[in-house]
């Protein structure tokens, strides 16, 4: 067994090497020497990842990066795209064979062109086998049927943020557990002026997080398990008629929101009550204008409706390397040393609860017990259903949801672009399309 005690996560390379970076690139060029991947002779790789949202993550991954260069010789340009950006620029570089070696992308991304992926069943059985075995979500993102196409480096975990004096002056002591309740604190908030509000545009994480977990918790899926379209359906009727009073007590604009337009509008002090990942309040600790934010905010996990279960869509961010790459066991050497304890556990104290584990080894890392607002993002991934709903994520799944057809089919009807069942129709003719 791996020996995951706290007083093993804290010391040595795991925390002081970030710190430092003596001790880290003393690790990576012992772990170039011992590691099953090897490198090939002057490799080089242009990898292409999200923006950060936590400075000190983007931080610790550029030094992980760096100590990697040095130990290996494979020289790593890495650049950084929107949530929203990812999914067109790997796409090109998917069709073209040509300028990226490998994409940090999004929930489904690899499942776009799984015949474009490269095979990296040895370094997921590496890892797994060291780490305590992978999330049973996590592996659903990292597999194509039984071939694994991309590593599930780690979740955004995505959680209601509240401001705490917001909702006692509503009458409430915490986030209600269940979708009734919840829509009644959103209705207290709205009459006091502290309004709550969910991205309802075309954004990536947040508006694909909060509307498929609203679907799900009213019985209502997009497919079936065997991929046929059912998504217009009673249920989905009522998701959408819960959305809509939820969406009658947000504040003005969230039909056009993107992944950071809450994060801005909750740090002004205009959004009292969202779901995003741990960011915003990471980075109001660190604003010492923003103190008072920090100190008033806390998080809880989204309610449970109809269903009687929890029914989250967490957003997962795999790595993936393409079968065009001149580099393929650098590329798998890169994964593998990403997720090393050494690296791994001091990333997820620097990422402050913005990342969380794929590997269950990881579940006792000092980040989750360093601050009591942390705990809830802890087990997103234990919590979340795959991007698919029902059944397996295939190619089809990966692209309704980049072509934001929940989205957009609750995005409609609060809007006043369409009733119910117009609506439902809709989105029943865009799966279809897709799933023909």
């Amino acid at each position: 067994m791996f020996d995951f005690t706290r007083r093993n996560l804290i010391k040595g390379s795991a925390i002081a090497g970030l710190a430092a970076g003596t001790n880290l690139l003393d690790f990576a060029k012992a772990w170039a020497q011992a590691a099953p991947f090897k490198a090939e002779a002057n490799a080089q790789l242009n990898l292409l990842r999200w923006k950060r949202f936590v400075e000190a993550e983007d931080v610790a991954f550029l030094k992980m990066i760096d100590a990697f260069s040095k130990a290996t010789g494979v020289k790593v340009n890495v650049s950084n795209e929107s949530f929203e950006d990812i999914p067109p620029k790997a796409a090109v570089a998917a069709n073209t064979g040509q300028g990226l070696d490998m994409v940090w992308g999004l929930f489904s991304q690899p499942f776009i062109f799984p015949d474009k992926c490269l095979e990296v069943a040895d370094v997921a059985d590496y890892l797994g086998k060291k780490y305590g075995g992978w999330v049973p979500s996590a592996e659903v993102y990292g597999k194509d049927k039984d071939k694994w196409i991309a590593i599930p480096v780690a979740f955004v975990g995505g959680a209601v943020n509240y401001r705490i004096s917001s909702l006692k002056k509503a009458g409430f002591d915490k986030v209600p557990g269940d979708t009734a309740g919840f829509l009644e604190l959103c209705r207290a908030l709205k009459k006091n002026n502290t309004p709550a509000g969910f991205a309802l545009g075309h954004a990536t994480g947040d508006a694909n997080g909060w509307t498929h977990w609203v679907l799900w918790a009213h019985g209502g899926y997009l497919t079936d398990k065997d991929g046929k379209v059912i998504i217009n359906s009673p249920e989905t009727a009522k998701a959408l008629e819960y959305v809509k009073a939820l969406y009658e007590t947000f504040i003005p604009g969230t039909a056009s929101w993107n992944d950071s337009s809450n994060n801005k509008a909750f740090l002004a002090g205009e959004l009292h009550l969202t779901l995003n990942g741990i960011s915003i309040y990471v980075a109001a600790k660190a604003d010492a204008t923003k103190k008072d934010i920090a100190e008033d905010m806390d998080h809880a996990a989204l309610p449970v409706g109809p269903v009687g279960k929890p029914t989250e869509l967490q957003l997962n961010v795999p790595i993936l390397a393409f079968k065009h790459s001149k580099y393929p066991q650098a590329c798998k050497a890169l994964m593998a040393f990403m997720l090393e304890a050494d690296n791994y556990n001091a990333w997820l104290v620097a990422s402050q609860g913005y990342l969380t584990q794929p590997l269950n080894a990881y579940d006792s890392n000092p980040v989750w017990a360093a601050d009591p607002k942390n705990a809830v993002y802890s087990q997103v991934g234990k919590r979340t259903l795959p991007v698919s709903g029902l059944g397996p994520i295939t190619e089809k799944t990966a692209a309704a949801l980049f072509e934001f057809i929940v989205v957009d089919m609750f995005a409609s009807y609060c809007t006043g672009g369409a009733d119910v069942k117009t609506a439902m129709a809709n989105a029943e003719r865009q799966a279809k399309r897709l799933f023909r």
